[in-house]
Parts: C-alpha cells; structure tokens; sequence
C-alpha cells in the first residue's frame, strides 16, 4: 500500500512539474513574441506536388550553386536520399560554397557520423530549437517545422517537404506521398533569406543579417504574394482573420485538423453565413491518434454543412487554404493545434488569379482520388476507435 502511495504521489507530482514548466514557459514565450512582418512582393513561383519532380529540381539547383547554400528543415533522415542530399552539400562545401544546414533537434534522424562528415566537409551544422534550461518541458514541444532553402540569395525553395524516403515516394505504406512545395525567384527570396538568418542567429548565436553578400539584386517577378512566418499563438491570429474575410468559399487542405476553438468557431460561423466549406484531409495516417482527434471536428463541420474528403492515393500531407478564389495560403502549418499555438512556421500567401487557378486545378484533381466522408462514416460504432477519440482529443495540443 505504501508502494502505491509513493508511485502516485510520484506521478503527480512530476505531472504538476511539466504542468508548471509548460505553463510558465508558454508565458513568457508569448509576452516575447513580436510578429514579423514581411512587405507584399513580385516573385516568380512553380509549384510542385511529388517528391520524385521536386527532389530531381532541387538536387540540380543545388549542384548549381555557386556562392552559399542555406538550408532549413524540420526533418532530415539518414536514408538513401538523405545521403544524396548530404553528398551535394559536401562537395560544395569542398568547392569553396558557404553551406549551412539548419535541422530541427526533434526532427533530425542523422547520425553522429554523418553529421561529423558534414562538418569535416565544411558545412556549418546546427540543431534548431534543442531545448535546455529553463522550462525545458516546454521548449521539447516548441519544434522548428519550416523548410526553407536559399541558393546564392536567388532562388529559394518552401512548402511542405522534407528530405527522406518517404517524401521520394520510396515508403512502402505512405506512397505516394501528395505534398506541395514552392519553388521561388524574385524579390520574395530575401524574405525566404531574412527569415532564415534569423533561425540561423537563434540557434548558432551567429548574425550574419547584415552581410550584403547574401541579399543580391532581385529582380520584379509576375506573382504578387508574401511570406507570414509564425511561432506561439500568431498563426491562430491570421487563420481567424483569413477565414473571417470569406464571403464565398473556404478550401482547407491538411494532413491534421485539429483546430484551436477561436479557429474552429469562425469556421462554423462561416458555414453559418452561407460560405462553402470544403476540407480535404487524409485517408491513412502517419501518426498515432491524429486521425482519431480529428473526428469530433469533422462530425461538428459536417453537421454544419461542410464537405469533407479523405484522400485514398497515397498520404495527403498537403497545407493549402483557398479563400474566395482571390488568396491562397500554401506553406508548413497544418490545421492543427501544434502548428498555431507551438510551432515555427512559414506560410506564403499568393494573390496571383492564375496561380490559383493552377492551385485549384490541382485540388480538383486530388479529390478526385478521394472519397467524401458522410457521418455515418464517422458514427459507425467502433468501440476501440471511440476510446482512441477521448485518448486523443485530451493531448490533442501536443499532436
């Protein structure tokens, strides 16, 4: 009996110290927070929707690269691709090229050998957001989930890829894998630049932001769009704003949704007022009880009038809003608690007619290879589903 007692008193005890820790974290956090804003620019974007297209572009352009190479990505594995990926970085390095690699602590998978051979070769390697003390609870959930890389300070790369197998469609389970991610040229890459010395100087304690070597001349592209980056509770306070605009149609595009109830309520409110609403979420799931968390959700916005999709080729990772045919939203968040109250993110809002129209084609396309998802669906009695349900949705901040 003693024994029990000393375990449960332990247990509390340790939940109240992360409690406090996360909580007092948070705080402060937040009353540090600024939010950066970036100007309105004209860049050159091509959108691309499978790692194979992707990666071969983007190993080329890499292989280009005449002056630096920064590189930021929330996951980097230490598979086969990721060692393509590596070789390129090496051998620039070896050319002479400043190569600096920024991987989040949580995400990376790389050894410690391959991370020794990328320094030996001259790449700068840092980890992004590694926690330490003070609140250091909080500080393991506050992951970096961009990606961004910049080239020679004239061609950049963002959206929702990171390097690994399964991104290449080489996963025997989550293939093919549907993603979108954005090539740009144009006056929108020193943003891409800026955002990424900036993460560079939070983690490597290093300013290079006023070195003019890494901001070259730009040039005025077609597409008029601008990066919003977030941390904290800043991407809660553009979705709401964003889809409180909405007169016509909302398009949600995620792998994870599980909105912040300030988001969610402004959804059902836009239902309320006439606004259509479609969501296009994924069929399989690559993590334990997101799905499961998202039912509740989607069983609300239903009865509301939404329609839902669940993609069935492959595994949708995709993060695209589409509001009234006149702005799209494509970037890192998902719709989910993670991304607007504890992430870094990147999200580029473009406000170009033909870009979007090539955006919708593309949506038009994916729900083809989807199924609607009715409540019977979601009603249909599962015991063991409706306990993975109240599982999830009690830590559904952390998913």
């Amino acid at each position: 009996m003693e024994i029990a007692f000393w375990i449960v008193s332990t247990v509390i005890s340790i939940t109240l110290l992360l409690a406090l820790d996360f909580m007092i974290g948070r705080k402060l956090h937040l009353s540090r927070l600024r939010r950066k804003h970036y100007p309105e620019r004209q860049s050159q974007l091509r959108i691309f929707t499978n790692g194979p297209e992707l990666f071969t572009d983007y190993f080329h352009e890499l292989r280009k690269a005449k002056k630096h190479i920064h590189v930021l990505f929330y996951i980097v594995k230490d598979d086969g691709i990721s060692q393509e990926f590596m070789a390129i970085l090496k051998q620039k390095a070896q050319e002479g090229v400043e190569v600096r690699l920024l991987v989040d602590w949580v995400g990376c998978y790389l050894s410690r050998k391959s991370i020794k051979a990328l320094k030996t070769a001259g790449v700068e390697f840092v980890y992004s957001q590694k926690p330490n003390f003070p609140f250091l609870f909080y500080k393991s959930q506050v992951r970096n989930h961009r990606k961004i890389t910049v080239i020679d300070g004239m061609l950049g790369y963002a959206g929702g890829y990171n390097v690994g197998k399964e991104y290449n469609n080489q996963d025997k389970k989550l293939n093919p894998w549907r993603d979108y991610h954005l090539k740009i040229a144009g006056e929108g890459v020193h943003d891409l630049q800026e955002q990424f010395l900036l993460d560079w100087q939070r983690a490597a304690k290093v300013n290079l932001l006023q070195k003019d070597v890494y901001f070259p001349p730009l040039a005025r592209g077609e597409i008029r769009q601008q990066f919003v980056p977030s941390e904290g509770n800043l991407l809660e306070g553009v979705l709401y704003e964003l889809l409180q605009k909405a007169e016509k149609s909302i398009f949600i595009g995620t792998p994870y949704f599980i909105p912040s109830p300030k988001v969610f309520n402004q959804l059902l409110s836009a239902l309320d007022r006439g606004v259509s609403v479609t969501l296009l979420v994924p069929f399989m799931s690559d993590h334990a009880l997101v799905q499961e968390a998202s039912y509740t959700y989607l069983r609300t916005i239903i009865k509301h009038g939404a329609t839902v999709y669940q993609y069935k080729k492959g595994f949708y990772h995709a993060k695209v809003l589409l509001i009234d045919d006149r702005l799209c939203d494509l970037g890192t968040a998902n719709f989910d608690k993670r991304s607007m109250y504890l992430n870094f993110e990147l999200n580029c809002m473009i406000f170009n007619r033909d870009f979007i129209t090539r955006v919708q084609m593309i949506l038009r396309q994916d729900i083809l290879d989807s199924k609607e998802v009715s409540l019977d669906d979601l009603n249909r009695f599962n015991p063991f589903r409706s306990l993975k349900e109240r599982v999830a949705l009690t830590f559904s901040y952390f998913l």
